[in-house]
């Protein structure tokens, strides 16, 4: 008999070698090397002389001819979840939801089920938990038991078997990482079993057009734990995010073909389970009774929403020889970018200070749109002088110490309108033609433009 090939892949990245070794050379992880057991490979008897079977040839279709056909969306309810979702879940779809342990991907999903009941057949498989424990759960939560069908089981078989059986509209795995298939022998949460186990759900999510939710396991470095081919299997990829401590919760599209990459969605965590958060700009902004030197206000966008966030800057004389830049929310190399902007074209030199800047409610800004607000908050600090009340801003500032337009201004000024701002700070090719009633426009072409609007 023949030895059974054999192959060590690693457990973070998915890199497979022929033999053991102690640390991966494609992401420099230690110990991370499990071995999987290769299935053979049959090769067809009608091999041609070039390498490729024999058998019939598949049908190519020209893309002309392929009409156009809108995806099949279905509302779920909760309007948070299906802003993020890009307008309601697809038929068909396969989405990955990754958290940390206990933020509430697990209640999310049973909640969604609970609004689809009724007008849809859903179906929660749970690995990880007893039928007794998600039943206790959803009383706990309020919702209505009667046509949520529910399966604790583990193998992908058996589950998929049952899926065809039911035939539900809406089916949840919880979680991927404990599948596991009976065709390979690993252990499940492995590369292998997780790959394997994604690839069979995403296959009959395509064949029979139902909708998957797939909940998954993070690393300590905040990734979903298993084979990074599994975030490139599925259609969308959904992180929920959230301060230690704090009950707000916030749901990020990081990928997602059938929507908006990077749409927000803002919940808030009580005994009755995950709400929503319509006016999401009210829970960034802190209320301070007197203008506080080192806020600034920025109209920030996530997704198709235009967002109010305030930025926290302290700026406070330096003991060390290598003054400290910690940026929270913000990207820190751009910080140090930034305050070499203002000391070049806007003459005051930070280095000799240490600079701290905090985006205020855990939200992570990645836009280009945040420089001009941090760059204030700063020399607010510096200065110990406010920028008062009722002001926002928002712009991008580059090396030149030009302030640069940005997305959707028009859009970033109506929502700073409507929250009572009165004077906003937009690059000068973000001023609209004409201002909203009651709002003042100030317009900046240069840094030092802006840095009059403290005077």
């Amino acid at each position: 008999m023949a030895k059974p090939k054999t192959a060590y892949v690693c457990n973070d990245c998915g890199a497979e070698y022929s033999k053991w070794q102690g640390q991966c050379t494609e992401c420099n992880a230690w110990n991370t090397l499990s071995e999987v057991r290769l299935a053979s490979a049959k090769s067809s008897k009608n091999e041609s002389r070039s390498g490729y079977a024999g058998g019939g040839c598949a049908v190519v279709t020209a893309l002309a001819k392929v009409s156009e056909s809108e995806e099949q969306r279905t509302l779920i309810g909760i309007g948070e979840l299906d802003r993020v979702l890009g307008g309601g879940l697809v038929r068909g779809s396969v989405v990955l939801i990754g958290g940390d342990p206990g933020i509430g991907k697990s209640t999310l999903v049973l909640q969604a089920l609970a609004a689809l009941a009724g007008r849809s057949k859903t179906l929660y498989v749970t690995g990880e938990e007893s039928l007794g424990q998600v039943a206790a759960r959803a009383r706990r939560l309020g919702l209505s038991l009667d046509a949520i069908d529910a399966l604790a089981d583990t193998g992908i078989e058996r589950i998929l078997a049952t899926a065809i059986a039911q035939k539900p509209d809406f089916l949840v795995i919880d979680s991927i990482q404990t599948m596991y298939s009976e065709q390979i022998e690993s252990a499940p949460g492995s590369v292998s079993q997780v790959r394997e186990s994604a690839a069979r759900l995403v296959r009959y999510a395509k064949e029979v057009g139902c909708a998957v939710f797939l909940i998954g396991h993070v690393t300590k470095e905040g990734g979903i734990a298993g084979p990074r081919v599994l975030e490139h299997m599925v259609d969308a990829v959904l992180y929920f995010e959230g301060e230690a401590g704090s009950r707000f919760r916030v749901l990020r599209a990081f990928k997602n073909r059938f929507g908006a990459v990077n749409e927000l969605g803002v919940f808030a965590m009580g005994d009755k389970g995950l709400r929503e958060v319509p006016n999401p700009s009210a829970i960034f902004l802190s209320n301070h009774e007197q203008p506080t030197p080192g806020s600034a206000i920025m109209v920030t966008r996530e997704g198709t929403r235009p967002l109010l966030v305030e930025v926290q800057a302290l700026v406070d004389q330096s003991p060390l020889a290598n003054p400290r830049r910690v940026a929270l929310g913000l990207e820190q190399n751009r910080l140090a970018m930034l305050l070499a902007v203002l000391h070049k074209h806007g003459g005051f030199a930070l280095y000799d200070q240490d600079v701290f800047v905090n985006v205020v409610g855990g939200i992570r800004v990645q836009e280009t749109a945040a420089d001009l607000p941090v760059l204030l908050a700063a020399l607010s600090s510096f200065r110990n002088r406010p920028l008062g009340h009722h002001l926002a801003v928002f712009g991008e500032v580059g090396l030149a110490g030009e302030i640069r337009p940005v997305p959707n201004g028009e859009e970033r000024i109506r929502e700073a309108a409507s929250h009572g701002f009165e004077r906003i700070v937009v690059p000068k090719a973000n001023a609209p033609k004409k201002a909203p009633a009651g709002i003042q426009i100030i317009a900046v072409e240069r840094l030092a433009e802006a840095i009059a609007v403290l005077d």
